[in-house]
């Protein structure tokens, strides 16, 4: 079997993703868009390596290994083969090298390679650690985990009976997993509450529809929702956003978006950005650069982006390659700050094991890193419905006044807003926009460009 690379930019895709059996295919257009990368040949920025030990000194750690290897298989308490130990001994190792490293036995591996059909069952959430806290890093879209409550950024501090403490991601996603139908509770922190919340959460189908286009009512805006960078979703955009007709503006949501594939969001953001740098990457060997292609197809239509706490990643890079060429506001929450690479080296023989290693750090155009730290909104919005005016207040208005002046151009005006309201079934309501107030913020940015570019 051929070794296999796979770049991974969603720090929970391959661990919190496989919470519902979801994995990660293979893919040409990653290791494509790899190759086609522009090398940077400055040095300068590249991870220095830490001296090299002399053979000796690499023998003598070696020692010190195998020779606690021996005291463990003498000594501790069970009965424990060689295999376990050294298994145990991987895993240990590369879960304390970060939160994102892992070894993958045969079982996950197998999981991690299955090519995805769009759907699996499970509560459909992603997760990752953060600050040492196994917590939400985002519930996808009509999943159980989403229907539930559940919401980016809570802590679980309890899977069924089983506390999260020192638990490893990989052993969290294990106990969520399970068959359609099944349950699990979590019990939860977050923040504003005074004491846990506790979910119980039935497993079901969870059918993932990573690209969603739609009209906002009343206006010519677009709205583009992308839950997840799986390998369709640049195509899908780009066709449901033709098919739309004229467009004066465009709402991108990457709220809640864990990542995905690379090439994806290279991609989708090169509809906005024509033949511009959108990520570098630094690692110990090799810089590079990751450019748009040269025809972006809607690079001068006005552009907002939301993102929030459970926007990471991949979503990260799009939100931030945008604002640092200036090409689109950001309206939401600071994102979730996850500025790593994975690479997936099979090691076996059999190529039954494979371990996940963080191999590099990428950096916006600008040059500035989002690790731990996330892109910040030009425009910081919380999470929340628009506040509306007391229900009981009674207001008046020139049409309530008896003989009050009547419009000449009543008539025609009710008949364009007729007209405007086709299709509406297909379009984001306003009795929706009144229920998140950041998509209604995004839209009174579009509202507001347009005002100062009127002719």
């Amino acid at each position: 079997m051929k070794k296999i690379n796979i770049y991974l930019l969603s720090g929970v895709l391959s661990s919190c993703l496989l919470i519902g059996g979801f994995g990660v295919s293979q893919s040409n257009s990653i290791n494509q868009s790899l190759s086609n990368a522009l090398p940077n040949n400055t040095n300068n920025d590249q991870i220095k390596p830490k001296k090299k030990l002399s053979k000796a000194e690499r023998d003598k750690a070696f020692q010190r290994f195998l020779h606690a290897v021996n005291i463990v298989e003498s000594s501790y308490v069970n009965d424990i083969d060689t295999d376990e130990v050294i298994d145990k001994a991987i895993s240990g190792l590369l879960s304390n090298l970060d939160a994102h490293s892992s070894y993958l036995q045969k079982k996950d591996y197998e999981e991690l390679r299955t090519k995805t059909s769009g759907s699996f069952s499970g509560i459909g959430i992603t997760v990752g650690m953060k600050d040492g806290a196994l917590t939400v890093i985002a519930p996808l879209d009509d999943t159980p985990g989403k229907k539930a409550g559940l919401k980016s950024g809570d802590i679980i501090l309890k899977i069924d009976d089983k506390p999260t403490l020192d638990m490893k991601i990989d052993q969290a996603v294990s106990l969520m997993k399970g068959k359609k139908g099944t349950k699990v509770t979590l019990t939860v922190i977050r923040a504003g509450e005074n004491k846990p919340l506790t979910f119980e959460i039935k497993r079901d189908e969870v059918k993932i529809r990573s690209t969603v286009v739609s009209n906002i009512e009343d206006t010519n805006y677009a709205y583009l929702r992308i839950s997840n960078f799986d390998q369709n979703v640049t195509q899908e955009a780009r066709k449901s956003l033709k098919q739309l007709g004229k467009i004066d503006g465009i709402v991108l949501d990457l709220r809640s978006n864990p990542g995905g594939l690379l090439d994806q969001a290279i991609s989708l953001a090169g509809l906005f950005l024509e033949n511009k740098i959108i990520v570098r990457e630094k690692g110990k060997t090799e810089n590079i650069e990751l450019k748009s292609g040269q025809n972006a197809e809607f690079k001068n239509i006005p552009l907002v982006v939301l993102v929030n706490g459970g926007s990471a990643s991949a979503s990260e890079i799009v939100a931030g390659a945008l604002q640092d060429h200036k090409r689109a506001v950001i309206v939401g929450e600071v994102t979730f700050g996850k500025g790593s690479v994975q690479k997936i080296f099979s090691f076996d023989k059999k190529g039954e094991e494979a371990l996940k290693l963080t191999v590099a750090k990428y950096y916006l155009p600008t040059g500035r890193s989002i690790q731990a730290i996330g892109v910040t909104p030009d425009i910081i919005v919380s999470e929340g419905e628009v506040p509306l005016g007391s229900q009981n207040q009674i207001e008046f208005k020139e049409a309530d006044l008896k003989r009050h002046l009547k419009n000449e151009f009543l008539d025609e005006t009710k008949e364009e807003s007729k007209e405007s309201k086709k299709d509406s079934d297909k379009s984001i309501k306003q009795s929706a926009i009144v229920k998140d107030i950041q998509l209604k913020s995004a839209i009174d940015v579009l509202k507001a460009w347009a005002v100062i570019n009127k002719e």
